[in-house]
């Protein structure tokens, strides 16, 4: 059955503006984000080391939920996409109320692990009083109330699968800026306000994540008229979460081995020394500036792929990912000569005034430079990562990042401390770990495309 071509602008629009128009909203608003992520440690920095700690040891929980709430976001979006692209409404508006229900579920999931668990989290790093105190308060309050995050996730994910990414930017801003203005007056009691220190950064983060999110529904609801979700004698529907799970659960996956590279990277490098830490501490803040744009250009691109393929117009799905790797490529290239010809002054940013020597400086611009060496084909590398989620691959994009962050990574990286016993040498398992990455993505995607787009082709599609 013929679709008509006006039904959404991802299966008629020229490719290039259609995913330029989609992602740079998305791009735009993931840089706050990372502004957000450094405007924030240094508001908590003011108060105390042991606050600054209190929240760096809260990473591997947030993560998780960002990890949680994003995966499954992701299988949402996905289904969604290939279903409207093949014209299938009630598939479309059953895969967003089982979205809901199963952010409900998570959430909560969160909220009992916060109210219950989050001073045993902190007791079991640090017997230091401080820490555990501000901690607790802080874990308490973002999982405690992290169903603004959950639903934020799933509603600007809901607007990304129609295409809809400019209201994704405004209600994602919206809730980014609103938590950067609250950071300085709830931490230190400005007008007022009472003080309230790490509480007050937390708390300021969730009312940015409640913000967003009700912005983000108030969009569904008023500007989005491809998607009419009715609760109305709702049930789960087994094989719709089967099918969400199949690409969101390797995103969670994903996601959460963030944590297991950083926890093993450390141990390696705090063998050599603590400032070694501190600089890869501070790279990751750096790096974000680069990588989030390229994630937000993945989002853009996920629900375009998504919907061609439902909609059998392989020519579509090519070009969105050609110019996808291109773009991503592009932006890794110009990380790459900023950390090449300014890695002194990004450091200095960071180098606190207890470090005379310079340590910082000394240990990080070699890191920056050698690391930034991995960009080069990290790009390409994200890519594929996420047009294999957008094709119902997730085990595929699962393998990659694996061997990008973890199979290849860790290992390389024990051995050339082994071998080696040089700080500089290690650095060099991050471009090693890229290219056997790239080399695998480059063998799966040729995999994909000759199993799963090759045949629309062949078969007479559009």
């Amino acid at each position: 059955m013929e679709r008509p071509e006006s039904e959404n602008k991802m299966g008629i629009m020229p490719v290039n503006p259609l995913l330029l128009n989609m992602a740079i909203p998305i791009m735009i608003s993931m840089l706050v984000q990372a502004l957000y992520n450094v405007v924030d440690s240094y508001f908590v920095s003011q108060i105390s080391q042991d606050a600054l700690n209190a929240v760096s040891l809260a990473f591997p929980v947030q993560n998780l939920m960002i990890a949680v709430s994003v995966g499954t976001a992701v299988g949402v979006n996905a289904l969604l996409a290939r279903s409207l692209g093949q014209g299938d409404r009630e598939k479309v508006n059953r895969t967003a109320v089982n979205g809901v229900f199963l952010m409900a579920l998570s959430s909560m999931a969160f909220v009992v692990l916060g109210l219950t668990c989050s001073r045993w989290f902190y007791t079991v790093q640090t017997d230091i009083p401080g820490i555990i105190d501000y901690g607790a308060d802080y874990l308490a309050i973002v999982c405690g109330a992290s169903v603004g995050l959950f639903y934020a996730v799933l509603m600007e994910r809901l607007l990304q699968a129609t295409g809809r990414t400019f209201y994704t930017m405004i209600a994602q801003a919206a809730g980014a800026l609103t938590n950067i203005i609250l950071d300085p007056i709830l931490i230190f009691g400005l007008g007022p306000f009472p003080r309230m220190e790490v509480a007050g950064a937390a708390l300021a983060t969730v009312i940015g994540q409640v913000l967003g999110c009700c912005v983000s529904i108030f969009f569904n609801a008023t500007r989005n008229p491809d998607i009419k979700m009715s609760f109305r004698g709702f049930r789960p529907h087994g094989p719709t979460i089967r099918e969400i799970y199949s690409v969101g659960l390797p995103g969670i996956v994903m996601q959460s081995i963030g944590s297991v590279m950083v926890f093993g990277m450390n141990q390696i490098l705090i063998a050599f020394t603590d400032t070694a830490t501190a600089v890869f501490g501070v790279y990751f803040k750096l790096q974000s500036f680069f990588f989030m744009p390229v994630f937000g250009l993945c989002n853009g691109m996920v629900p375009i792929v998504a919907y061609n393929f439902g909609a059998r117009k392989p020519d579509r799905i090519i070009k969105t990912i050609k110019l996808s790797a291109i773009y991503a490529t592009a932006l890794m290239v110009v990380g790459f000569a900023v950390f090449q010809l300014f890695p002194g002054p990004l450091l200095d940013m960071f180098r606190s005034e207890e470090d005379t020597a310079g340590d910082l400086i000394a240990i990080g611009v070699p890191a920056l430079r050698i690391i930034s060496f991995s960009w080069l084909a990290a790009g390409f590398d994200i890519i594929c990562s996420s047009v294999f989620q957008a094709l119902d691959h997730g085990p595929l994009s699962l393998i990659s990042s694996l061997v990008r962050q973890l199979i290849v990574l860790l290992p390389v990286a024990f051995i050339l401390a082994l071998l080696f016993q040089n700080l500089d040498v290690v650095w060099l398992a991050f471009p090693i770990s890229e290219l056997f990455a790239c080399a695998l993505c480059a063998v799966f995607m040729r995999r994909v495309y000759r199993r799963d787009i090759l045949p629309l082709r062949e078969g007479g599609a559009d």
